[in-house]
């Protein structure tokens, strides 16, 4: 299930800004390679910002307002010139929104997703461990995943979650996916298997939702409480000596 990774659904050939690219130029990156906002790079390559048509259309909209005698430079705070300076801006090392939010090629897809809503992004610079731009990647790259065809889901679930995963046959449990929504049915040994299935199937790229109308044969929960409780007690006692030592 390694395809959930950033680094497989990433865009590699990235339209990008350096810190002197013009005002202009960048207008014309976005127009002639219809992008809305795209990665600034310094000259080793690592990502320093980005700029997007916002940020553009920001510094057009002040220019009147920067006009009004309420920005006199006197009244102004240290962090207000600096948002002058930036409305002002002529380069892209200038406008852009710095520090920018990134993501690793081998993080997943769901992290990807929680920074974009979380930050309210569109795009996120896909770097590599020195910080160096490797891809992007847009919310219409991570919603592809849901375009997966049902068939292929279906295979991938019995092949890596029921079989190689679990240790159960083929045919051990029914599985149905109908618009990425999946269907476990059957009968599992042990109560505990069942959130592990359910979960597991959760996690398979394309996946919408899970129905479960698993049953097992053997309740074992009160089994897993007893275990877990010896474990802590064991920890417990470990931890005494060091405790006592102190």
């Amino acid at each position: 299930m390694d395809h959930r990774q950033v680094g497989r659904l990433m865009n590699t050939e990235v339209v990008r800004a350096r810190r002197t690219t013009s005002f202009r130029e960048v207008v014309n990156l976005l127009s002639r390679h219809r992008k809305t906002g795209l990665p600034v790079v310094d000259a080793d390559d690592k990502v320093v910002g980005v700029i997007s048509e916002t940020d553009l259309m920001y510094r057009q909209a002040a220019q009147d307002i920067l006009q009004n005698r309420w920005y006199n430079r006197r009244r102004l705070t240290g962090r207000a010139r600096a948002a002058r300076a930036r409305k002002r801006g002529l380069r892209a090392g200038e406008l852009m929104t710095s520090p920018p939010v990134t993501i690793g090629p081998h993080q997943t897809v769901a992290e990807a997703a929680r920074l974009m809503v979380t930050g309210k992004l569109d795009r996120l610079p896909v770097v590599d461990a020195e910080g160096r731009l490797c891809g992007l990647v847009t919310r219409s790259d991570l919603l592809k995943v849901f375009l997966r065809p049902d068939e292929e889901i279906r295979e991938e679930l019995i092949t890596e979650v029921l079989v190689r995963t679990l240790g159960l046959k083929p045919g051990a449990l029914g599985v149905t996916v109908r618009a990425g929504v999946v269907t476990l049915s059957g009968r599992l040994g042990r109560s505990s298997e069942v959130p592990v299935a359910l979960r597991l199937a959760g996690r398979i790229d394309g996946v919408v939702a899970v129905v479960d109308e698993l049953e097992y044969e053997h309740d074992d929960a009160a089994e897993q409480h007893g275990e877990q409780i010896v474990r802590d007690r064991a920890q417990e006692w470990l931890r005494a000596p060091e405790e006592g030592a102190r």
